[in-house]
Protein backbone atom coordinates (compact mmCIF):
# COMPACT_ATOMS: atom_id res chain seq x y z
CA UNK A 1 0.00 0.00 0.00
CA UNK A 2 1.26 3.67 -1.17
CA UNK A 3 1.70 6.13 1.41
CA UNK A 4 3.18 9.64 0.49
CA UNK A 5 4.27 12.52 2.89
CA UNK A 6 4.32 16.05 1.30
CA UNK A 7 5.77 19.22 2.84
CA UNK A 8 3.64 21.84 2.18
CA UNK A 9 3.54 24.85 -0.35
CA UNK A 10 5.92 27.55 0.06
CA UNK A 11 4.66 30.31 2.35
CA UNK A 12 4.77 34.07 2.57
CA UNK A 13 7.64 33.64 5.53
CA UNK A 14 9.63 30.83 3.87
CA UNK A 15 9.76 33.68 1.11
CA UNK A 16 11.67 35.80 3.19
CA UNK A 17 13.60 33.45 5.29
CA UNK A 18 11.54 33.65 8.77
CA UNK A 19 10.87 30.85 11.09
CA UNK A 20 7.85 29.61 11.13
CA UNK A 21 7.65 26.93 13.77
CA UNK A 22 4.61 26.85 15.63
CA UNK A 23 3.37 30.77 13.63
CA UNK A 24 1.23 30.72 10.84
CA UNK A 25 1.63 32.39 7.34
CA UNK A 26 0.54 32.16 4.36
CA UNK A 27 0.70 30.68 1.00
CA UNK A 28 2.95 32.77 -1.42
CA UNK A 29 2.04 33.33 -4.83
CA UNK A 30 4.36 30.71 -5.90
CA UNK A 31 2.82 28.23 -3.17
CA UNK A 32 -0.46 29.14 -5.05
CA UNK A 33 0.65 27.14 -8.06
CA UNK A 34 2.22 24.49 -6.27
CA UNK A 35 -0.72 23.47 -4.70
CA UNK A 36 -2.69 23.25 -8.05
CA UNK A 37 0.66 21.35 -9.47
CA UNK A 38 0.57 19.02 -6.26
CA UNK A 39 -3.59 18.24 -6.96
CA UNK A 40 -2.59 17.32 -10.59
CA UNK A 41 -0.01 14.91 -9.89
CA UNK A 42 -1.59 12.97 -7.51
CA UNK A 43 -5.43 12.89 -9.54
CA UNK A 44 -2.49 11.16 -12.05
CA UNK A 45 -0.75 9.24 -9.35
CA UNK A 46 -1.25 5.20 -9.44
CA UNK A 47 -2.87 4.65 -7.06
CA UNK A 48 -4.19 8.24 -5.92
CA UNK A 49 -4.44 8.63 -2.68
CA UNK A 50 -7.96 8.02 -1.19
CA UNK A 51 -7.15 9.39 2.19
CA UNK A 52 -5.34 12.72 3.18
CA UNK A 53 -4.58 13.91 6.64
CA UNK A 54 -2.66 17.04 6.78
CA UNK A 55 -1.13 18.90 10.08
CA UNK A 56 -3.92 21.61 11.26
CA UNK A 57 -1.69 24.67 10.50
CA UNK A 58 -3.01 26.80 7.70
CA UNK A 59 -0.22 25.97 5.13
CA UNK A 60 -0.46 22.35 5.52
CA UNK A 61 -3.94 22.77 5.18
CA UNK A 62 -4.23 25.46 2.44
CA UNK A 63 -2.16 22.94 0.44
CA UNK A 64 -3.62 19.31 1.17
CA UNK A 65 -7.22 21.38 -0.14
CA UNK A 66 -5.66 21.63 -3.09
CA UNK A 67 -5.77 17.90 -3.49
CA UNK A 68 -8.49 16.79 -1.32
CA UNK A 69 -11.03 19.39 -3.80
CA UNK A 70 -9.25 17.93 -7.05
CA UNK A 71 -9.26 14.10 -5.94
CA UNK A 72 -12.84 14.67 -3.76
CA UNK A 73 -11.20 13.02 -0.53
CA UNK A 74 -12.14 14.45 2.72
CA UNK A 75 -9.38 16.39 4.46
CA UNK A 76 -8.47 15.22 8.37
CA UNK A 77 -6.17 16.97 10.24
CA UNK A 78 -3.70 15.64 13.64
CA UNK A 79 -1.88 17.88 15.60
CA UNK A 80 1.05 15.02 16.00
CA UNK A 81 1.63 16.15 11.94
CA UNK A 82 2.34 20.13 13.23
CA UNK A 83 6.20 21.31 12.82
CA UNK A 84 8.79 21.66 15.31
CA UNK A 85 8.07 24.28 17.89
CA UNK A 86 11.24 26.92 17.20
CA UNK A 87 10.39 28.82 20.34
CA UNK A 88 11.59 32.01 21.08
CA UNK A 89 12.62 31.74 17.37
CA UNK A 90 9.68 31.63 15.78
CA UNK A 91 8.57 35.12 13.89
CA UNK A 92 12.54 35.91 13.21
CA UNK A 93 13.87 36.06 10.70
CA UNK A 94 17.23 33.61 9.49
CA UNK A 95 20.27 36.00 9.37
CA UNK A 96 18.89 37.57 12.85
CA UNK A 97 18.87 34.50 14.29
CA UNK A 98 22.44 33.56 12.99
CA UNK A 99 23.53 37.07 14.25
CA UNK A 100 22.10 37.09 17.87
CA UNK A 101 21.93 33.35 18.31
CA UNK A 102 25.09 32.12 16.67
CA UNK A 103 26.15 29.30 19.30
CA UNK A 104 22.45 27.84 18.97
CA UNK A 105 22.03 28.32 15.15
CA UNK A 106 25.55 27.07 14.33
CA UNK A 107 24.56 23.65 16.05
CA UNK A 108 21.57 23.47 14.53
CA UNK A 109 22.72 23.52 11.38
CA UNK A 110 26.24 21.00 12.69
CA UNK A 111 24.68 18.64 14.94
CA UNK A 112 20.75 19.70 14.51
CA UNK A 113 19.88 16.36 16.87
CA UNK A 114 22.24 18.23 20.19
CA UNK A 115 19.52 21.36 19.59
CA UNK A 116 16.62 21.75 22.45
CA UNK A 117 15.01 25.35 21.19
CA UNK A 118 14.06 27.72 24.16
CA UNK A 119 10.62 27.15 24.91
CA UNK A 120 10.46 24.89 21.88
CA UNK A 121 11.30 21.39 20.76
CA UNK A 122 13.97 19.24 20.41
CA UNK A 123 14.46 16.60 17.49
CA UNK A 124 13.73 14.38 19.52
CA UNK A 125 10.43 15.42 20.97
CA UNK A 126 9.69 15.26 17.37
CA UNK A 127 10.97 12.13 16.45
CA UNK A 128 8.44 10.63 19.28
CA UNK A 129 5.61 12.23 18.18
CA UNK A 130 5.89 11.25 14.71
CA UNK A 131 6.69 7.51 16.06
CA UNK A 132 3.31 7.77 18.12
CA UNK A 133 1.58 8.37 15.10
CA UNK A 134 3.21 5.96 13.36
CA UNK A 135 2.41 3.47 15.71
CA UNK A 136 -1.73 4.27 15.15
CA UNK A 137 -1.61 4.85 11.78
CA UNK A 138 -3.39 2.16 10.03
CA UNK A 139 -2.80 2.06 6.46
CA UNK A 140 -5.00 0.84 5.01
CA UNK A 141 -5.68 2.56 1.49
CA UNK A 142 -3.68 4.70 -0.76
CA UNK A 143 -2.80 7.67 2.21
CA UNK A 144 -1.36 11.35 1.60
CA UNK A 145 0.18 12.99 4.45
CA UNK A 146 0.78 16.84 4.23
CA UNK A 147 3.17 17.86 7.24
CA UNK A 148 6.12 20.55 7.48
CA UNK A 149 9.86 19.56 6.82
CA UNK A 150 11.00 18.92 10.09
CA UNK A 151 8.39 16.02 10.58
CA UNK A 152 9.05 14.90 6.58
CA UNK A 153 12.75 15.05 7.43
CA UNK A 154 12.52 12.94 11.31
CA UNK A 155 9.59 10.64 9.30
CA UNK A 156 11.86 9.54 6.46
CA UNK A 157 14.71 8.89 8.47
CA UNK A 158 12.61 7.03 10.68
CA UNK A 159 11.11 4.58 8.13
CA UNK A 160 14.88 4.68 6.69
CA UNK A 161 16.17 3.73 10.12
CA UNK A 162 19.17 6.58 9.81
CA UNK A 163 20.18 8.33 13.01
CA UNK A 164 18.59 11.67 14.03
CA UNK A 165 21.99 13.48 12.91
CA UNK A 166 21.29 12.70 9.40
CA UNK A 167 18.79 15.24 9.46
CA UNK A 168 19.72 17.56 6.88
CA UNK A 169 20.95 14.83 4.48
CA UNK A 170 16.95 14.09 3.90
CA UNK A 171 16.24 16.14 0.48
CA UNK A 172 12.62 18.15 1.58
CA UNK A 173 11.04 20.85 -0.65
CA UNK A 174 7.96 22.66 -0.98
CA UNK A 175 5.04 20.65 -2.58
CA UNK A 176 7.76 17.79 -3.29
CA UNK A 177 6.64 14.47 -1.61
CA UNK A 178 8.31 10.98 -0.62
CA UNK A 179 7.07 7.33 -1.47
CA UNK A 180 6.49 4.79 0.60
CA UNK A 181 5.83 1.15 0.43
CA UNK A 182 3.59 -0.13 3.50
CA UNK A 183 3.47 -3.61 3.96
CA UNK A 184 2.32 -4.71 7.19
CA UNK A 185 4.67 -3.71 9.73
CA UNK A 186 7.44 -3.40 6.84
CA UNK A 187 7.64 0.42 5.80
CA UNK A 188 9.99 0.99 2.88
CA UNK A 189 11.37 4.21 1.49
CA UNK A 190 10.93 3.93 -2.30
CA UNK A 191 11.52 7.98 -3.29
CA UNK A 192 12.65 10.72 -1.06
CA UNK A 193 11.50 13.60 -2.73
CA UNK A 194 9.60 13.55 -6.17
CA UNK A 195 9.59 16.84 -7.41
CA UNK A 196 9.23 17.32 -11.06
CA UNK A 197 5.51 18.30 -11.17
CA UNK A 198 6.90 21.30 -9.80
CA UNK A 199 8.49 22.48 -12.86
CA UNK A 200 9.08 25.79 -13.02
CA UNK A 201 7.38 26.32 -9.73
CA UNK A 202 10.03 25.11 -7.38
CA UNK A 203 10.87 27.06 -4.46
CA UNK A 204 14.73 27.90 -3.33
CA UNK A 205 15.07 26.07 0.28
CA UNK A 206 18.30 27.10 0.68
CA UNK A 207 17.40 30.66 1.59
CA UNK A 208 14.29 29.69 3.87
CA UNK A 209 14.73 29.63 7.78
CA UNK A 210 14.57 25.96 8.52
Amino acid sequence: MKLYIARHAETTWNLAGRYQGRRESALSARGIQQGFALAEAFAHADPAPVRIIASPMQRTRATATFVAERLNVPLETDDALIEIAHGTWEGRLRDEIAANDPTRYTTWRERPAEVAFEEGESLADVAARWSRFRALLRIEAPTLLVTHDAIVRAALLDIAGRPLSDFWSIRVENAAYAIVEVEGPTWTLLDESVNAHLAGDRAETATQAL
